[in-house]
């Protein structure tokens, strides 16, 4: 491991950059603002290594973006109904700051905080970021003690191990919000590679809101159908209802029915680059969101980003689960342990 320092917070907290290199010269480098995936530099065709992570050079970047580049979401990814939920007949409010709804956990969410290295293995070149979030923070009840692992194995994957317990029922749906362009994150629109995501159905959402309806949608026959791979771009344009709501691709697709068991849930490739992205988990859902509202900014290396220029594939629990009967409940009793597993594994093709 390589420690470096990644600059400081507006009060003066000290913020450091933490690199791992398998023996396939494939690094890695998180933060623990956010506990956030900065760079991952992968090796392509023709000798070449790419950064396929969108991401800042500052931590000011990150601060003041509204694209969540690379980091942990929580207590809660995704969207909640107006940003209100009953858990044991009392009703919580959160923030909103998505429309009507509450979005990713809100103004003051766990990508904005310092995260406590509590562990680094060398040799399996991990390390786990901590953070302790007080009963009432964000609007949740119970005292939620979370870490997440990251790991760069040397079958060229990244996995995110995340851990959860609580003193008191409460929401617990973390992920991560990378946004990947295997052409490199230099390299403009996603929207000519491929894209596979091994799911039958989806969740249709209201006009405006993102928020589903509750329906369980087949994917066949629509521009929503990635079962066959197909570049991100081919439908995205496409007169669909669904799609004009979200200015594109921003939709949970259902996995399975109910979280724990481990799958493939997507793929992807870029042609240019020969870079193949494998993509499993053991949550219920993932949300491919195609960039659609990243703005005109300025990235690492001074790269400018714009609009498609990164996609994501967030596991999760399909959004607003805890409001919508029918779905997989993100909720975790007190005492009960929260454990689930997300990797994203890279080769040549």
């Amino acid at each position: 491991m390589e420690k470096k320092a990644f600059g400081t917070l507006q009060d003066g907290t000290e913020l450091s950059l933490y690199s791992f290199t398998n023996k396939n010269n494939m690094t890695m480098a998180v933060t623990d603002l956010g506990a956030t995936l900065v760079k991952l530099l992968v090796p392509a065709k023709n000798g070449e290594v790419k950064d396929v992570v969108l991401g800042y050079d500052t931590p000011q970047g990150y601060i003041d973006n509204t694209c969540f580049f690379g980091a942990v979401i929580g207590r809660s990814g995704n969207r909640i109904d107006k940003g209100r939920f009953v858990i044991n007949g009392k009703t919580y409010q959160m923030d909103i700051n998505d429309n009507e709804n509450n979005l990713h956990s809100g103004n003051d969410g766990f990508d904005k905080r310092k995260w406590e290295v509590s562990g680094v293995d060398d040799a399996k070149n991990s390390i786990t970021f901590s953070l302790s979030s007080p009963d009432g923070d964000q609007g949740f009840p119970g005292n939620f003690q979370v870490s997440v692992t990251y790991t760069l194995t040397d079958d060229n994957a990244v996995e995110l191990h995340y851990e959860a317990i609580s003193d008191a029922d409460t929401v617990a749906n973390l992920t991560n919000h990378t946004y990947f362009n295997l052409a490199g994150h230099d390299s403009g629109s996603i929207e000519g590679q491929e894209l596979q995501i091994l799911a039958k159905a989806y969740t249709p959402v209201r006009d405006g809101q993102a928020i589903p309806t509750g329906e369980i949608a087949p994917v066949a026959g629509t521009p929503m159908d990635f079962t066959e791979a197909k570049t991100i771009g081919q439908d995205i344009e496409a007169d669909f209802q669904q799609m004009k709501y979200v200015g594109g691709y921003d939709h949970n697709y259902v996995l399975s029915d109910k979280s724990g068991e481990s799958k493939k849930m997507a793929e992807a490739y870029c042609k240019e680059t020969g870079i193949r992205m494998e993509a499993f988990t053991d949550c219920c859902g993932v949300q491919f969101y195609a960039g659609n509202f990243i703005t005109d900014q300025t990235g690492k290396d001074g790269v400018s980003y714009g609009k498609r220029c990164g996609f994501c594939l967030e596991s999760q629990y399909y959004p607003n689960s805890i409001n919508q009967e029918g779905f997989a409940s993100p909720l975790l009793k007190a005492g009960e342990k929260y454990d689930t597993v997300t990797s994203y594994r890279f080769s040549v093709k």
